[in-house]
């Protein structure tokens, strides 16, 4: 089957700016290919199958974690890439890798770590995803990190939109090797993985959510479009059970979010004149978005979900849990590195305070949670084993 053709304004991996260090081309792979391969191989990767999405691990084995996440993210940053005649490879690798620098318990354990970092620049999961792929995975003879394409570097920092202000440390480390120039958009690819990652992790969370008893799909009903769904899948399926009615309900509602980023998509390339992936990074806004109205659907689940899942009493226990573990692991292993893992203490000696508390962080953060749960109970619990 030969190759799609690429709408003028998709990065081109022919065209890539290539990578840090020179490698010899793969005859075949192309180099976006060649980049989710290393991802999907990396240790950082299968940490994912055991990190905390919303649940932690250990609560239900049908809950989401940061790997199935990743790989529903990465399912619909596909779909849309194919369907815009973008580098679908490109979106795909930038899916995958977009939560490699979340540390155990997902955000709770993130402001922990932020704040335990507060003296030494913070933290932050998105510079730790490229500390991640230029630097902690150490796979490779010839360099640290998986020396990846610019294309993907760029993608992964500014997903989000531009980087505005003063970066987060690791990430101004890389940029004065590799500039990933963070004033402007990212490609049209990585605004797609950050749409689907929207897309994924609210519809998900609402399945997760109606799956924990949290709400019923009675009380979802209040929500815009979310009730007209519901009343629609009774009214075709009557006496369904309701596990399958929220299955369906989801499912719709997912297509519509995706119908809808793709018409808009397609209606702001044709009324803009988007003719080149640099037209995409200079444009001053997001390109790959919803529309207006269902923007706002998507900011009332969002708000609904922030009030009656994320800040559940069963939630806030395991976020408090969360932030307490990690800060207590930090102020220790900063106290005491001899007690770190012998080439993690390696590291710190003769470093500074601050390079001592990176080396910490980065320890922490690569900790699933299973992992964390149980080092914490040999740190601090005088009975468990060592």
């Amino acid at each position: 089957m030969s190759e799609p053709v690429l709408a003028p304004y998709a990065c081109n991996p022919e065209n890539s700016r290539g990578r840090l260090i020179a490698e010899s081309t793969c005859p075949m792979r192309n180099d976006h290919q060649r980049d989710r391969d290393r991802i999907i191989h990396s240790t950082s990767f299968r940490r994912l199958e055991y990190k905390t999405q919303v649940f932690v691990n250990h609560e239900g084995d049908h809950y989401r974690t940061r790997l199935t996440h990743s790989l529903e993210v990465s399912q619909l940053a596909r779909s849309l890439a194919r369907n815009l005649r973008l580098n679908e490879d490109l979106a795909e690798c930038l899916a995958l890798a977009h939560d490699l620098g979340h540390t155990p318990f997902g955000h709770a354990g993130e402001d922990g770590l932020h704040e335990a970092m507060a003296n030494f620049g913070g933290f932050d999961h998105n510079a730790q995803t490229i500390r991640i792929l230029t630097r902690l995975e150490q796979r490779y003879a010839a360099y640290d990190g998986l020396n990846l394409t610019w294309e993907t570097l760029e993608g992964i920092a500014k997903h989000n939109g531009p980087v505005v202000g003063a970066p987060p440390r690791a990430l101004a480390q890389y940029i004065q090797r590799h500039d990933l120039e963070l004033h402007t958009y990212a490609s049209a690819e990585a605004q797609v993985a950050a749409i689907a990652d929207d897309i994924a992790y609210n519809n998900h969370d609402l399945d997760d959510g109606l799956r924990a008893g949290f709400f019923t799909l009675d009380d979802l009903c209040a929500l815009p479009m979310l009730g007209e769904l519901i009343a629609q899948v009774r009214g075709n399926h009557p006496g369904l059970s309701t596990t399958r009615q929220a299955h369906e309900v989801i499912r719709t509602l997912i297509a519509r979010m995706m119908a809808d980023v793709l018409a808009h998509t397609r209606s702001q390339v044709e009324a803009l004149g988007i003719g080149h992936v640099n037209d995409v990074r200079a444009l001053g806004k997001t390109l790959v978005c919803f529309s207006a109205e269902m923007e706002e659907i998507h900011r009332a689940m969002k708000r609904y979900l922030m009030t009656h899942m994320y800040r559940h009493p069963r939630v806030n226990r395991m976020t408090s849990k969360a932030r307490r573990v990690v800060r207590a692991m930090f102020e220790f292993f900063v106290s005491e590195p001899n007690c770190l893992p012998l080439m993690w203490y390696e590291q710190t000696q003769g470093a500074s305070a601050q390079a001592t508390a990176e080396i910490v962080a980065d320890f922490i953060a690569g900790m699933t949670d299973r992992f964390a749960l149980e080092e914490y109970a040999r740190l601090f619990d005088v009975s468990a084993r060592t």
